[in-house]
């Protein structure tokens, strides 16, 4: 009779317990659905290069693993389900989408965790990158097949499955290289949804478990009894006695089991040390044939075998067609909890599944971190006199500004491969000094960086443009390194003129004896300062002694007299014919060059860069090589750079409130300095001539020039680099960023250390505005202005040339006495 009623009993709790459970599964599915529309799903990125790499050792792998758990950690606390509602979950995922060969590491979040994730995360990462994604991925291919299966424990979940800690290599590696092997076409995702444990205390039941196993009951049934659900605990209670074979096994049982299964006491005690979440495991693969689909599946599952502990626990993969296939699919894209799915998992377990990879991970195609970001500068201007770019950091966007002109004149030096964004960055600040009005200067080398300021030459400063384009030969301009204002130009203008052939030529083939003929030449030439000589009258310093007579004329310094009367007269023979050749062949490459002829053949430059730097005008240089030529454009660069130092010190003279700020821009600056570069940027501050140098790569720069250009520069800013560079500059952004930072920069992006306020930023990362586009149809207007305002017909100077240094005398071997009276 009691049997009966006990019957009774379990019958009408069973009945009551299938509505409770129709009613909450109808209800749940509907909030899960609700649920999944009120998420954020968020791309991952890591940096694939640790810093600390190099300078500490490598990190331990398991220690950059262990880091996921602080991240998991963070979801055992979301926010306390209503009744009949099941615990928010998170969507943890690693994908190839279909069409994208790309990894890519996906977390989606509830809504309210939004901003939270990003703080949970990039506090244990602070080089990740966190992207919130708008739109959703997708795995599958359009018209395709699709296989899918989902992970179940084998045994009951107080068994842990192997994880890291135990694991000789990185379990993820092997999921992602699976992943990595997929074509462009196919798609594939593992997915973990994961929730906290709701009202089970993993812990406790383990521990129930082990004081079961120590009281000498079998392992198997100590587990069991303590999992089981308290009500069907209670229907073994109710039960317990009646059923004498039940008893009877148990003392079977209990007599066998005398001693404890060491290695499961050991596992289920490991299980139960970190908190535990509620976890389903999905497998998803798409391909255009059903064949290659379940391959794909195959393959992925087989990354699983791993997790697996003999006689223990492992993962085993359930796949599923027709109907449930569909629901899995459903569940998948809208990442709901399943309950059939579930298991249960601790932090460990789950961060061996699922963690962020790390310098470690060798696989292909993981979407990562090119290069680290950094916070900006605390002290960033909101307002300045340049918009340089701006800096995104966590999801907030900041404008880089230089404070003010004199942190401009500490100077800025770039660097950056070709393609990078280096010219149009040049181009946009450009852009910006001419629409404030300021004086500019722009020495280019190739000639679209020209090109591009010209299209964006306001309508007010088009008379203020002094263009000199050398391959436009109909008007030449004028250009003469020897003309000078004070003795200590004409000085200066020597020295700087040895040292353009030394850097033109060979120093092998220039040499001691080079420089004293070629200054004594010089200083001769300079010597009638209202009619200067030029480089195209050297050798006739050597070779007509009509000429040398009348320039001697003007002399007045005794050892330049001395030198031409007493040692050049006594020189004879073949060591006269020597000289001659040693001496006049350096200079002959340009004197019979017509264009070059026509340039530095004109007694008086066609513009006054004195006076251009002064009103604040705008001076450009085109100096494509391809045009001008290779030589001649380094020639006439390393000539225009000279001037424009004699030009800033001539402001000695000017109060430093009359001094204007003029800025230099100097493309592939290393063809257009000299070694007196260190003299400029530590001289030209004081002058307000503030310089903007930018160039390729560090092997185009001597010892000496670079060491000047970086220790004296107070802005630096690198768009992408080769590493020989990278390793150079590292020393410049550390500990911020790294050379694999450096050789990893995206195009319209370095890594910058500006002066701000006369004290230098820390390093950080900026994105540069895309230059304005200018207005083409007024180039050629403003070419033939400034042509008409500074340039000569073509006959005029060739005639003037002439008649300055192409006197018709014969050339005598032995030259008469000269008058000194």
């Amino acid at each position: 009779m009691p049997l009966i009623l006990y019957g009774l009993i379990i019958a009408f709790f069973l009945l009551l317990l299938a509505i409770v459970f129709a009613l909450f599964s109808e209800n749940s599915e509907r909030i899960a659905i609700f649920g999944s529309l009120e998420t954020v799903l968020f791309l991952v990125m890591m940096p694939k290069h640790d810093p600390k790499k190099d300078d500490q050792g490598q990190k331990e792998e398991k220690m950059l693993i262990s880091q996921m758990e602080q991240v998991l950690a963070n979801f055992l606390y979301l926010k306390k389900p209503k009744i009949f509602q099941g615990y928010p979950s998170v969507a943890l995922e690693i994908a190839s989408q279909a069409g994208n060969a790309d990894i890519a590491f996906y977390v989606a979040v509830p809504k309210y965790l939004e901003t939270m994730f990003e703080k949970y995360v990039q506090g244990v990462y602070p080089r990740a990158i966190i992207e919130k994604v708008s739109q959703d991925y997708t795995v599958f291919e359009p018209q395709g097949n699709t296989a899918a299966a989902y992970l179940k424990l084998k045994e009951n979940y107080l068994f842990p499955i192997s994880t890291y800690q135990k694991l000789e290599k990185d379990p993820l590696a092997n999921i992602t290289n699976n992943l990595s092997k997929i074509n462009k076409n196919e798609g594939a995702a593992i997915q973990l949804i994961v929730r906290p444990l709701s009202g089970l205390n993993v812990r406790k039941k383990g521990e129930k478990a082990l004081s079961s196993i120590r009281e000498g009951k079998h392992i198997r049934t100590a587990v069991i009894e303590a999992t089981r659900h308290p009500f069907f605990s209670l229907l073994a209670e109710i039960f317990k006695g009646s059923d004498i074979k039940t008893k009877e096994k148990q003392d079977e049982l209990q007599k066998k089991e005398k001693t404890i299964d060491q290695v499961s006491y050991d596992a289920i005690q490991s299980k139960i040390q970190k908190q535990s979440f509620e976890t389903n495991i999905r497998v998803i693969a798409s391909a255009q044939s059903q064949e290659r689909a379940e391959d794909i599946l195959n393959h992925l599952m087989g990354s699983f075998s791993q997790f697996s502990i003999s006689a223990i626990n492992s993962l085993n993969p359930i796949e599923v067609k027709g109907s449930r296939l569909k629901k899995l699919i459903y569940n998948f894209s809208f990442r709901i909890f399943n309950e059939t799915e579930k298991n249960i998992l601790n932090i460990e377990e789950l961060a061996s599944i699922y963690h962020f990879p790390t310098h470690f991970t060798e696989t292909p195609y993981i979407k990562s971190v090119k290069s680290a970001v950094a916070a900006p500068p605390a002290d960033l201007p909101e307002q300045g006199v340049n918009l340089l770019g701006k800096v995104v950091f966590r999801g907030e966007e900041k404008k880089v500004y230089f404070a003010s002109k004199d942190d401009r004149r500490r100077h800025f030096y770039i660097i950056g491969q070709t393609g990078t964004g280096k010219s149009a960055f040049l181009r946009e600040m450009i852009r910006q000094d001419i629409e404030n009005g300021e004086g500019v200067a722009v020495i280019d080398p190739h000639g679209e960086l020209i090109e591009d300021t010209l299209a964006n030459i306001p309508k007010n400063r088009v008379d203020d443009v002094v263009l000199f384009e050398p391959f436009d030969t109909a008007r030449p301009i004028g250009l003469n390194m020897l003309e000078y204002d004070t003795p200590e130009q004409k000085d200066f203008a020597v020295q700087e003129m040895i040292a353009i052939f030394y850097k033109l030529f060979p120093p092998e083939i220039i040499g001691p004896m080079f420089e004293h003929y070629m200054r004594n030449a010089m200083l001769a030439l300079m010597a009638d300062k209202d009619n200067p000589g030029t480089l195209v009258e050297i050798p006739k310093m050597f070779t007509d002694p009509t000429f040398l007579q009348t320039r001697l004329e003007k002399v007045s310094d005794p050892v330049v007299r001395n030198f031409w009367v007493k040692e050049w007269a006594q020189t004879t023979g073949s060591t006269r014919s020597d000289m001659l050749g040693y001496v006049v062949s350096k200079v002959g490459r340009f004197i019979e060059n017509e264009m070059m002829r026509n340039i530095i053949g004109q007694g008086h430059s066609g513009y006054d860069l004195s006076d251009i730097m002064d009103k604040g005008k705008i001076f450009l240089a085109n100096l494509s090589k391809g045009l001008t030529g290779e030589v001649n454009s380094s020639l006439l660069g390393l000539i225009l750079v000279s001037k424009m130092q004699m030009a800033a010190m001539k402001r000695a003279k000017l109060s430093e409130s009359e001094r204007k700020d003029f800025y230099l821009y100097i493309d592939e600056f290393q063809n257009f300095t000299t070694d007196s570069i260190a003299t400029i940027l530590s001289e030209a501050r004081k002058y307000k001539l503030n310089l903007t140098l930018a160039h390729q790569y560090i092997p185009q720069l001597t010892d000496q020039i670079k060491n000047a250009v970086v220790g004296n520069v107070g802005s630096i800013g690198a768009f992408r680099i080769g590493a020989e560079d990278a390793e150079y500059l590292e020393k410049q952004f550390e500990p911020v960023f790294s050379r694999f930072d450096l050789v990893n920069l995206d195009n319209f992006n370095l890594v910058v250390k500006m002066m701000l306020r006369n004290k230098t930023s820390t390093p950080f990362r900026m994105e540069t505005y895309v230059p304005k586009k200018g207005r083409e149809e007024i180039v050629e207007a403003i070419k033939k202005i400034s042509k008409l305002k500074y340039g000569k017909p073509k006959a005029i100077v060739e005639e003037d040339i002439f008649q300055r240094s192409f006197i018709q005398t014969p050339i005598a071997q032995t030259p008469p006495p000269v008058n000194l009276k």
